[in-house]
């Protein structure tokens, strides 16, 4: 999730490469810096934090390098320091860089052959692994060399590379993340995103994964397998600024929603080997891990909702009793706590309040402790015994999307190192696991690129005064965050409930045309779930299920069906909740409303 801006021209190339990273820094804050060619070599410019330290470091330099590249960065490998700040420099640093946006899974076993090789490694990142693969295979022909090392990676990634001996070129090349040239008049332009250069040039190429791009401040050419290809077509974008930042999408929210499978590709990422789970930075020795007695999840608002989904996975497959708590109120409990529980503390800022005394508290007393957050250096991290990070990059609209679904996909993959070190789940069901993991970026994708009936739907229904939510077994925090969602953008009164429940009390609120979202995919308490809706036809309310693929059956008890993609029953959280998040947002923008800054609404509660 990070910025990537490159310049070969005829102008000082240090300013517009300020001036885009600017436009990315939304997509990652923790560092930055610049690479500029001068005769003597590569010069380097890093600083730590928002991109104003970089500027005010860089401003005295003097440069007027025409050739440079620039990176903002989202730090997912290494900790938010200098050292790992891009552009990343081999073992000669005044020869070549690179900048990288994304994981290279295989950077341990990359880096392993290296360092037998010879070379010295710098930063504690994976990207550097790049830059010496490049050193090590130039020959004289960068691209070349770019060409060779791209079958030796592994991951998701976009790659851009400078180096001093190639006066105004750059080269770059995409594998599953963004890559877009800019065309300009006796200059170009390389980045991760149009935003960077929309107000220098408005015409566009977008390469193709494994497409080798060379730029010049005369040419472009696009290279597969080392052979050049076609030119391909040229856009010219009609973006203003704003748009651009959103990437051509109406709000930072509805982007963050289809940001979604890139999120959990990326927070599964070089996580899983093949079937093998590495979660080094879980802080327990196995035989702490065997000797776990209780899990508790303390959260607010939608991480709550995701340890609540992570109570039924870790529960299911590790075989170990967890209680998901509301961190406000936790604290005040006087929680019994010892040292063979462990307390996990989820916050997207990684500064909630509550959630921050909380696994302090937690701490003191004795417990195990956990964070799992999406921002690297925050309180809470120094407050715990070891911080798994989810990678969304910002999320910048204040109701929360790509961050649930990265925390759902990342407490799966605890609760299956859980399980693996408990011995709870055989091999090759955790195998399985593992494989459908790996499909739930394509699952995702292949939902928000269908055809669905939510426009349909909340056209019918934007104007009605009261929603109810139900679910039950894992559909239940899925409807719990779907009722969030709605209440959040829309001002609709929502509620949510486990449909067992409805008729102790929330069955009262229906009437006729009353909408009743359900969330019924196919877990064991699908019958269940069918009996519920039933009763709540029966009193005239409108049913809209979220349904599985293939289920027919559904059709004849409900009014509207949504289907997403079929995957295992303890997988359907990270699903089924896309269709939710996209009904609220509809219904939103039909009542005109601003879904990315909601009234009364914060994107971090930094006190109780």
């Amino acid at each position: 999730m990070c910025g990537i801006i490159g310049y070969v021209g005829s102008r000082e190339a240090k300013p517009l490469l300020l001036q885009g990273l600017r436009r990315l820094e939304y997509r990652g804050y923790d560092s930055a810096g610049i690479a500029l060619r001068e005769d003597a070599g590569l010069e380097y410019v890093r600083a730590v934090g928002n991109l104003q330290n970089l500027v005010d470091v860089a401003a005295p330099n003097g440069s007027v390098a025409r050739h440079g590249l620039g990176h903002t960065r989202w730090a997912t490998h290494g900790g938010v320091t200098e050292e790992n700040a891009h552009p990343l420099n081999g073992c000669d640093a005044g020869k070549i860089a690179i900048v990288l946006n994304g994981i290279v899974e295989n950077y341990r076993e990359l880096t392993s052959q290296l360092r037998d090789e010879g070379h010295t490694f710098r930063s504690e990142t994976d990207a550097e692994v790049v830059v010496h693969l490049i050193e090590r295979e130039y020959d004289g022909d960068l691209a070349a060399a770019v060409t060779r090392v791209y079958p030796l990676l592994e991951g998701h990634f976009t790659i851009v590379v400078i180096h001093h001996d190639h006066p105004d070129l750059l080269v770059g090349v995409r594998c599953e993340t963004p890559l877009v040239v800019g065309l300009g008049d006796g200059e170009n332009f390389l980045a991760s995103n149009v935003a960077a250069f929309l107000s220098e040039t408005r015409r566009a190429v977008f390469p193709d994964d494994g497409e080798v791009v060379e730029i010049t401040p005369a040419s472009v050419r696009f290279l597969k397998d080392g052979v050049e290809g076609e030119h391909p077509a040229v856009q010219e974008l009609d973006w203003d600024d704003e748009e651009a930042e959103k990437g051509g999408y109406e709000t930072f929210m509805l982007k963050e929603i289809y940001e979604q499978p890139e999120a959990v590709r990326e927070t599964i990422g070089d996580r899983v080997r093949g079937h093998q789970l590495m979660l080094e930075a879980l802080g327990l020795t196995e035989m702490e891990v065997r000797n776990l007695r209780r899990i508790v999840i303390v959260a607010a608002g939608t991480s709550y909702h995701a340890g609540v989904v992570g109570r039924y996975i870790i529960e299911e497959w590790a075989r170990v009793p967890v209680e998901p708590d509301i961190a406000s109120e936790w604290i005040y409990r006087n929680p019994v706590l010892s040292k063979d529980t462990l307390v996990i503390g989820i916050s997207q800022s990684g500064e909630s309040r509550d959630t921050v005394n909380a696994v302090r508290l937690a701490r003191q007393r004795g417990a195990r402790t956990l964070a799992i957050t999406n921002m690297m250096g925050t309180q809470i991290t120094r407050e715990v015994d070891a911080t798994l990070y989810t990678r969304c990059g910002i999320e910048i609209g204040v109701a929360a999307s790509k961050t649930f679904t990265a925390q759902v996909a990342l407490l799966s993959l605890l609760a299956l190192r859980l399980a693996e070190i408990r011995r709870t789940l055989p091999q090759e069901e955790i195998d399985f696991i593992l494989d459908r993991l790996h499909e739930l970026p394509d699952k995702m994708t292949e939902f928000l690129e269908g055809d669905h009936p939510i426009d349909s739907i909340a056209q019918r229904f934007y104007d009605r005064p009261f929603f109810l939510y139900l679910g039950r077994h894992i559909g239940l925090p899925v409807a719990l965050e779907g009722a969030l969602k709605l209440k959040e953008i829309s001002y609709i009164p929502t509620d949510a409930y486990s449909a067992g429940e409805m008729k102790h009390g929330p069955i009262a609120m229906l009437d006729e045309g009353t909408p009743v979202v359900v969330v019924a995919t196919n877990i064991h308490t699908y019958d269940k779930i069918v009996s519920n809706i039933q009763e709540t036809r029966a009193r005239g309310a409108h049913v809209i299920a979220i349904a599985t693929d293939g289920n027919e059956d559904i059709q004849h008890h409900a009014d509207d069906v949504i289907y997403v993609p079929r995957t295992p029953a303890f997988l359907q959280a990270a699903l089924a909740v896309v269709p939710l998040q996209l009904l609220a947002y509809r219904i939103a923008r039909l009542r005109e409303l601003n879904v990315d800054q909601p009234r009364n609404l914060a994107k971090t509660v930094t006190v109780e």
